[in-house]
């Protein structure tokens, strides 16, 4: 009768400890990144893939999420290709390099000048910032999160752009 009592009672423990494990401030880990990230995308009229090995985040101390990941971008426009690259996803206020972004879905890209800008849904830009570039990164891929104090580096290659949360 006692072991059919633990089982119960240590399925229990084990949820609640990987519940609390997945609030964690802090970079998403990879199952988390595959449980909050939409297969594909709605940008400028259309819906594209994303590339769910390209995509990362954080959660903040108050229990939000930031999501970045790149898309599929290739049954785009010229145009749009080149300023967007990916899906910014953020459910609080953020301090994207020098300038605020509010919690919504939005678009991203780094531009051949140096800048990352922040999309609305219809590909019109309503934020942009520079960015910086690490020359001496060994081994850049394709995107990345690093956590940096209270803050995040966001990576695209070797381009990189600060995100704190406010």
């Amino acid at each position: 009768m006692r072991s059919t009592l633990r089982l119960p009672v240590v399925f229990v423990l084990l949820c609640a400890a990987l519940a609390y494990a997945q609030s964690k401030p802090g970079v998403l880990s990879a199952d988390e990144i595959k449980h909050l990230t939409p297969a594909s995308y709605y940008f400028a009229g259309q819906s594209a893939p994303v590339q769910i090995r390209n995509t990362s985040g954080f959660r903040t101390s108050d229990n939000k999420v930031v999501l970045i990941g790149l898309v599929d971008t290739s049954g785009y426009a010229a145009d749009i290709q080149q300023k967007y690259q990916g899906l910014f996803i953020t459910e609080k206020k953020l301090k994207v390099g020098d300038v605020d972004v509010n919690p919504g879905q939005y678009g991203f890209g780094f531009s051949k000048d140096g800048k990352f800008m922040v999309l609305d849904v219809s590909a019109s830009e309503i934020a942009s910032t520079s960015s910086s570039k690490d020359e001496k990164m060994v081994r850049p891929v394709p995107l990345k999160m690093v956590a940096e104090g209270d803050a995040y580096k966001l990576y695209v290659g070797r381009n990189w752009v600060a995100i704190k949360p406010e």
